[in-house]
């Protein structure tokens, strides 16, 4: 990006960090609603991808249900606009301290007996709640995990972000090519932390059931859990309506008899995050677009007990 764009730009987000740093955290998630209402009604923010794929994937949902999971959608929209201008504040150590104010971490018991087999942790995880703010609570409980993500574009907001993140013991290991940085924290009997709901073609993904449709999905898991001995640790997000942001380990997934098939592990898991997506759907990120050559999933036989 030159210079004379990029200047302004980082001027203005320093400008926004700094307002937002100033308002009270209720403040903050109401002012947030009223945002996401506005860029509703005013059909921005990829609207049409979002009601898309609610339609697609809840089709049990009545309509007009449909449509207030849309508005409660973009009211978290607009909460996340406003958390994520805290990445660029300019007072030192505020996004620090913002994660610590807003966040808490429960179950750390949880992966502590994971750890403790020696093989390494997988977190794995989804895009709900402030999914930043998940990972910088586990950084400040001592997990100091190794977050597989994209390099972001232009270099200065990588820089930015990547610096935040180290500001909470939050290190990335970046896709393509992030492999060598998970084994390595792996034998060391660190954790590696995966978002598993978003599309992932092959040979990434594999195609397994999500919401009633085939759709690629990120496969590594169960292959990396067998190959390492890992513990596979789920990782869920919320935001109360306090604003508070609840990170929720939950106990080691046994993979059982997935663990020899990456396609039955990346079911198995996909059909956990659909879980937390359906426990509270107005947090996830429908204006992704997660179901590119998605398919109907075929019905599912009952198995005769």
């Amino acid at each position: 990006m030159p210079l004379l764009v990029s200047l302004p730009l980082r001027l203005l987000l320093s400008a926004l960090g700094l307002a937002a740093a100033a308002l009270p955290r209720g403040l903050e998630v109401r002012l947030g609603r009223a945002l996401g209402r506005a860029m509703l009604r005013l059909g921005l923010f990829r609207h049409r991808v979002a009601k898309a794929n609610i339609d697609l994937a809840l089709p049990e949902f009545s309509s007009s249900a449909r449509e207030q999971l849309l508005a409660d959608n973009y009211e978290h929209y607009g909460i996340l606009f406003f958390e994520f201008a805290h990445f660029f504040c300019p007072l030192p150590g505020h996004w620090r301290r913002y994660a610590q104010e807003n966040s808490r971490l429960v179950n750390r018991h949880l992966w502590e007996q994971a750890a403790a087999k020696g093989r390494g942790v997988l977190f794995f995880s989804s895009h709900m709640g402030m999914w930043e703010m998940s990972a910088a609570a586990a950084g400040l409980a001592g997990l100091k995990p190794v977050v597989v993500t994209k390099v972001l574009k232009p270099a200065w907001l990588d820089r930015r972000i990547t610096a935040c993140r180290a500001s909470t013991e939050v290190t990335a290991a970046y896709h393509p090519g992030s492999m060598p940085a998970v084994l390595r924290a792996l034998r060391k009997g660190g954790s590696a932390a995966f978002m598993n709901d978003q599309y992932a073609r092959p040979p990434m993904g594999l195609p397994v059931d999500f919401f009633g449709q085939n759709v690629d999905t990120l496969s590594v898991i169960g292959p990396l859990a067998k190959r390492t001995g890992a513990a596979v640790v789920p990782v869920s997000t919320l935001r109360g309506r306090d604003g508070i942001v609840t990170v929720l380990i939950e106990p080691e997934l046994d993979l059982g008899a997935c663990a020899d098939d990456a396609e039955a592990a990346t079911q198995l898991i996909a059909k956990h995050v659909e879980g937390w997506v359906r426990q509270e759907p107005a947090q996830w990120l429908w204006l992704h677009r997660r179901f590119k050559n998605a398919v109907p999933a075929p019905a599912r036989v009952p198995e005769l007990k």
